[in-house]
């Protein structure tokens, strides 16, 4: 029903139940109705009217009675007080009539209306007592962790909506003054740190973390400990995604591997990065990958004068483009495909468009395949760096931002040590052009392309074994949003020549990851999926480091941002060996991590692969 039928339909049952209230009214004082309508006729009629303009004066018949409570409660009361008000002035005044006939009218009429205005709210509380029996019998059976909110609005949820089929069995939280109270219909019955024990006793099938205004550390805290019952993990949105209609309450979604990190996510001056991307003309080489693709998001965001995607993939090319055009559908968007290793395609763009920022972060990255092919990381890693980077000195762009990796410190392998010569030739072009050149250095990316997170889902899908290639290897992780927020911010702070490092927290174990992300899918490890250890790749190492020690670190305005210092780079060598690296490259030489060697000293050549 439109919203005016349902207004014409309740105007109608109000005219309805004022008459229904006068017959009755009449018959109860045992009065003949006929002669009782022809003279008191005035009565009836003002009835009629004054109940359907309190009606529209206390806003009844605008309220959504689904959603029907102590507010419309109140609402309907006040306006029964003034129908009955306004009878009793009409009694006052005529001699023919008693206040018997306006107690009579007035609750006769308020059961009516109460009752009409509430029925379907009783209807959806015996709906979903008899849905919570279904689902009691046949559904899965849910802990609730955290009594709070965001737990009530969930099991709210839960009880009335039918999309769902599972039941909340108990609820956990820490507020001793909570314990024994029972929330919607469900009992608090204990402490977080007893969840295994509750589980048990309650033979829940999953758990639901519904606390998202927690910490990320005390998150962490409680997923490790839930991560004991054995039992599959979820979490409940927040309420600001509620709120702004991403989601439903129920919309509980999988713990995030990012949950377990305990750590606050990067935060940026949203303001810094407008004052340097607004109305500029911004080009993201490799905008098609994992980095690339959200610098574009974020960036699309922030006003610029025009997004240029410059990608040699033109299926992930085109999949960004399709969704900035559905999204920012008054972005300035072109999207090119070339490959930054062609010199006149790279001039080509830049006279052209003239970009006012750069972010480069077409590269080669995955370790054991650059390992079996050095040339193609020298070619694509080192000679597409200098070529963008030039051109972009050549033809003034303001600034530009390397995408780099803590693997080009004291690198064991050609992708980081490939990364570490894109450094030098960014340091080094600080130098020779007026363009503020800097580089963001930061660990694996959670969710990337070819990380590990994706690469251990698919294997727990598929029965295992989650591969991990040594019990003790440590990795710095941190998410795709937060990644580019440090690119984002770098360039806000950059004044030239400068490495920007991300204070990542403390580093991860892989094997804990693959643990964890077993135990948060319900399985057991070697039980469920067994973990087999492979041995380390060639190119790999146990951990990795953010800087070298020569480099020191200084803060920047955001504390979980650091900044190396510039070295010292003898600028005409590193352009001699660059152009040495660019002609044995293209000649296909089976000596080429000896030649990257000579140019970066600190670079350990794995003689395994």
């Amino acid at each position: 029903m439109s919203k005016k039928l349902k207004v014409f339909a309740l105007i109608c049952f109000d005219v309805l139940a004022v008459s229904l209230s006068f017959v009755l009214s009449v018959f109860i004082l045992q009065e003949s109705l006929t002669e009782y309508f022809v003279e008191h006729w005035y009565l009836y009629v003002s009835n009629v009217v004054i109940a359907v303009g309190l009606s529209f004066a206390f806003g009844l018949y605008t309220s959504i009675m689904r959603y029907a409570g102590f507010s419309e409660m109140f609402k309907i009361l006040c306006a029964m007080v003034c129908f009955a008000v306004f009878n009793l002035i009409i009694v006052t005044f005529s001699m023919s009539l008693n206040f018997n006939w306006t107690l009579l009218i007035t609750f006769i009429y308020s059961a009516l209306i109460f009752g009409s205005r509430f029925s379907y709210r009783f209807y959806l509380y015996f709906s979903s007592l008899k849905r919570s029996s279904f689902n009691k019998k046949k559904g899965k059976r849910v802990l609730v962790v955290g009594g709070g909110a965001a737990g009530a609005l969930f099991i709210n949820e839960l009880i009335n909506s039918d999309k769902t089929n599972l039941y909340p069995v108990c609820i956990l939280d820490d507020d001793k003054k909570k314990l024994g109270l029972i929330i919607n219909g469900v009992k608090v019955v204990g402490e977080i740190k007893d969840v295994k024990t509750f589980a048990d006793k309650y033979d829940v099938d999953e758990i639901v973390i519904a606390m998202p205004s927690v910490s990320k550390a005390v998150r962490s805290k409680i997923i490790s400990v839930c991560q004991e019952s054995g039992r599959k993990i979820m979490t409940v949105p927040g309420l600001y995604e509620i709120a702004e209609g991403k989601v439903s309450v129920s919309s509980i979604k999988e713990v995030s591997i990012a949950d377990l990190l305990g750590r606050e996510q990067v935060k940026v001056n949203i303001d810094e990065i407008i004052g340097y991307i607004e109305n500029k003309t911004v080009l993201v080489t490799g905008g098609g990958g994992s980095i690339g693709s959200e610098l574009c998001r974020q960036i699309a965001a922030h006003n610029p004068k025009q997004l240029i995607i410059f990608d040699i993939y033109e299926n992930n090319a085109y999949d960004i483009q399709q969704e900035l055009i559905k999204k920012y559908p008054e972005l300035n968007l072109l999207v090119l495909i070339g490959s930054v290793r062609d010199s006149k395609k790279v001039n080509n763009v830049f006279k052209e468009y003239k970009p006012d920022i750069v972010f480069h972060a077409a590269a080669h990255k995955h370790v054991p395949l650059m390992e079996t092919s050095p040339n193609e990381a020298v070619k694509n890693n080192v000679s597409g760096t200098y070529k963008v980077a030039d051109a972009a000195g050549r033809f003034g762009a303001e600034k530009f931002i390397l995408i780099s990796t803590d693997k080009a410190v004291n690198p064991t392998n050609i992708m980081g040590a490939t990364k570490r010569i894109c450094e030098m030739i960014v340091q080094t072009m600080d130098k020779k052009y007026e363009t503020e050149y800097v580089a963001v250095r930061f660990g694996n990316v959670l969710g990337s392309n070819g990380s590990v997170i994706p690469l251990f889902k698919k294997q727990i899908q598929e029965g295992g074994p989650v591969t991990v290639t040594d019990k003790d290897i440590v990795r710095y992780f941190m998410t795709i949003p937060e990644a580019v927020s440090l690119v984002l911010q770098a360039g806000a702070y950059a004044k030239g020549g400068e490495i920007f490092v991300l204070d990542m927290g403390e580093p991860v174990r892989i094997y804990d990851l693959a643990v964890n992300l077993i135990k948060l899918s319900g399985l057991e490890p070697y039980k469920d999926i067994d973990i087999k250890i492979t041995g380390l790749r060639p190119g790999e190492k146990l951990y990795e480091e953010r800087l070298m020690e020569e480099e020191g670190l200084s803060k920047t305005a955001n504390d979980m941002i650091s900044i190396g210092k510039p070295l010292q780079i003898d600028e005409k060598n590193l352009f001699e060996k660059i152009q040495q690296l660019y002609v044995e490259a293209y000649n296909e030489t089976d000596k080429m991590k000896e030649l990257v060697h000579e140019l970066v000293p600190t670079y350990k050549i794995d003689k395994r692969s």
